[in-house]
């Protein structure tokens, strides 16, 4: 039996490493700036490119006054989206320490306290909101919108089955409608409709990858995939890819600047699908959306194919 002879107390230290959750690798632990910027979720705001839709498609790519409001929309809708990563991970640090790869975020794994959370939040949508209302009001109040969106999903709408992901293609669609206002263009109602059904496509998507993965892992940190089951996620993806890969060919039949000549971008973005299905299901790719567009070759391929074309098509030909 062991027995202790010191007269002071053993004190114990934080630890000073941590395992990676995929290698098992040890790894320094984060400084308190480098885990507040691992909350705020930089890699999250290649989703916001979307606010650069009514750019592209308004043919006002060759504006510099009109680049330079949506690219300060941009840093408004990334600044307000890493505020809601703050107050997401506040709500769920329990059971994100409960979640094999979650325990690893920074407030889980307390290299990042929960105050300075609590006064990074809302720093950072003040700012944002401050941002959004320099371009004009109405992405001023877009701005506010998401946000509040964004905070009611986080304490409670994600727990709702199906609202969840309806209120996460709602951010999206308004994150193109505040693009398409920032530059005074006009966001057809195909273009709304198409952004909201490939909204729901990343959405399901993202629900199929955390239940396949809970599935495997024996695990239960999302309440509301207890509602979800695998045929019926399968018939949802099923609905909104068709939705949305016909949303946008008829949005590319009625483009408003070139009309028809629009639908030589259809086959990147087909592809692009296609290719996103092939990780989810044949690849049991368990990566975040943002990881998979980002660092996929394929997935880049279709994304610099469609943009080179998209911009050709409206600015070289058209």
């Amino acid at each position: 039996m062991e027995t202790i002879t010191s007269e002071q107390p053993t004190v114990p230290t934080p630890p000073t490493q941590s395992h990676e959750p995929d290698t098992g690798e040890v790894v320094p632990r984060r400084s308190p700036l480098r885990a507040a910027i691992k909350t705020g979720r930089p890699k999250e705001w290649i989703k916001n490119v979307f606010v650069f839709a009514g750019l592209l498609f308004s043919g006002k790519f060759n504006h510099s006054h009109d680049v330079l409001e949506a690219f300060i929309t941009f840093v408004a809708f990334c600044l307000i989206s890493s505020a809601g990563y703050f107050v997401n991970d506040l709500i769920d640090v329990d059971l994100d320490r409960k979640h094999p790869k979650k325990r690893f975020r920074p407030l889980a794994a307390r290299e990042l306290s929960e105050g300075a959370a609590k006064a990074i939040a809302p720093a950072l949508a003040v700012v944002a909101v401050g941002i959004a209302f320099t371009v004009n009001w109405q992405v001023g109040l877009m701005a506010v919108g998401y946000g509040i969106a964004q905070m009611a999903y986080s304490l409670g709408l994600k727990q709702i089955v199906i609202i969840d992901v309806m209120t996460l293609a709602g951010l999206f669609i308004l994150r193109v409608a505040a693009g398409a206002s920032a530059v005074d263009a006009h966001a057809s109602e195909w273009l709304i409709l198409c952004t909201g059904m490939l909204a729901a496509f990343l959405g399901f998507t993202k629900r199929r990858q955390e239940a396949v993965s809970e599935l495997h892992e024996g695990t239960s940190t999302r309440p509301v995939l207890e509602h979800y089951s695998l045929p019926f996620l399968d018939q949802m993806v099923s609905l909104v890819t068709t939705g949305t890969v016909l949303s946008y060919a008829i949005y590319t039949v009625n483009s408003p600047i070139i009309g028809s000549r629009m639908m030589l971008t259809i086959p990147p973005v087909v592809y692009g699908i296609f290719r996103y299905l092939y990780l989810i299901y044949d690849r049991e790719d368990t990566r975040s959306t943002a990881a998979i567009l980002i660092e996929d070759p394929g997935m880049i391929f279709a994304g610099v194919t469609w943009v080179v074309t998209a911009l050709v098509m409206l600015y070289a030909v058209g």
